[in-house]
């Protein structure tokens, strides 16, 4: 199975396990950065280039994040009476989101250097 994900209006077709494995990072890193809940994050990630993003794609990913302890949730009463599933990094994931930086930067360099022979 392949997902075509439209990144700065490009088309890229990627390996699942490999889209997955990006998308977990960049999960991962909005979530150190503040809580947020499902819907928020969708937003964050469309609005940072993954146009084509889905409900469907992210909540299975939220949820194999929690099942590796990587991330925590806690619902939470909003002021409109709504509650939200609210998402914090744990302290494995806060190691999990180092190692894939780390990973994704010689893999970046690695990449661009035989890309621009």
């Amino acid at each position: 199975m392949h997902y075509i994900v439209i990144i700065g209006g490009d088309k890229l077709e990627n390996n699942t396990q490999v889209l997955k494995g990006i998308l977990e990072g960049c999960i991962l890193s909005i979530i150190s950065k503040e809580e947020t809940y499902g819907y928020e994050l969708l937003i964050t990630l469309k609005t940072n280039g993954f146009k084509d993003m889905v409900e469907g794609t992210i909540y299975p990913l939220l949820l194999r994040l929690e099942k590796k302890e990587l991330i925590t949730s806690k619902r939470r009463e909003e002021q409109n009476g709504m509650t939200r599933k609210y998402f914090y990094i744990t302290e494995i994931g806060e190691k999990e989101l180092n190692d894939f930086k780390i990973y994704w930067d010689k893999l970046y360099v690695n990449v661009n250097k035989i890309l621009k022979e």
